[in-house]
């Protein structure tokens, strides 16, 4: 019998990263970063010098590229790109190749392979969605925008370093806008997946709720696993 799906969607900056992972960690799962996949091939498009607008081009490169993305690491082609992923014009370049239907097709059938045994919580942008629309369990992260803003703002892994909160919002605002209505996989919240608003909350708060939601949705099902923090058994 398959182990659960938990996915975890969300516009960037609502804390889908920090929450999948320590949700992963509280049960023992696998995590998958889905969008890493994108910032991974955008990369490799901006470093081979494949116009990200070429969609025959891009996809062709996803498919013939290895992408590994563990707890620690993101590697394409056996290159680290773990931190040169993390940048704003790299933030741009995913955007930008995530909107092509035939890169999409590429990726999502590579995330449905990982997913394919279960015991993983997978964030992105549509795992509840298109991935994995029949997930156990479906989370959506949201906060508002000038929450978002200063998340990111703050955060060098994806400003480069400290940023004007304004600056980074306007960049929000405009993946938001690429996100949502974009033809393939736009960004909303699935019909029946729990929202969860992380304005103004901790990260202990968000994934004590976010757990509350798994402990509810998968009650009477096994969950826990060898390594995780809680005790295995199943949940009454």
């Amino acid at each position: 019998m398959r182990k659960p799906i938990i996915a975890i969607d969300g516009p960037s900056g609502a804390g889908k990263g920090t929450v999948a992972r320590a949700v992963a960690h509280e049960l023992g799962y696998h995590h998958v970063d889905s969008g890493a996949m994108y910032r991974a091939v955008g990369w490799k498009a901006v470093h081979d010098g494949v116009p990200l607008d070429d969609e025959e081009a891009v996809a062709t490169l996803a498919g013939r590229s290895r992408i590994e993305v563990t707890a620690t690491s993101v590697t394409i082609d056996e290159a680290d790109v773990t931190r040169a992923i993390r940048t704003p014009e790299i933030d741009r370049a995913a955007a930008a190749v995530a909107r092509l239907p035939k890169v999409r097709d590429v990726l999502v059938e590579g995330q449905r392979r990982l997913g394919a045994g279960g015991a993983i919580v997978m964030e992105g942008r549509d795992i509840g969605t298109v991935v994995f629309p029949r997930a156990d369990v479906k989370i959506y992260l949201d906060a508002s925008p000038e929450e978002r803003a200063r998340r990111r703002a703050t955060d060098p892994a994806h400003s480069g370093g400290p940023a004007a909160i304004a600056d980074v919002a306007s960049a929000l605002t405009a993946r938001d806008e690429i996100d949502r209505t974009r033809q393939a996989s736009p960004l909303y919240a699935a019909q029946d997946a729990v929202v969860i608003d992380t304005t103004g909350k901790s990260v202990t708060e968000v994934v004590e709720e976010a757990m509350q939601v798994i402990d509810e949705k998968l009650k009477g099902k096994r969950i826990w696993q060898e390594g995780s923090s809680r005790p295995r058994g199943r949940v009454d």
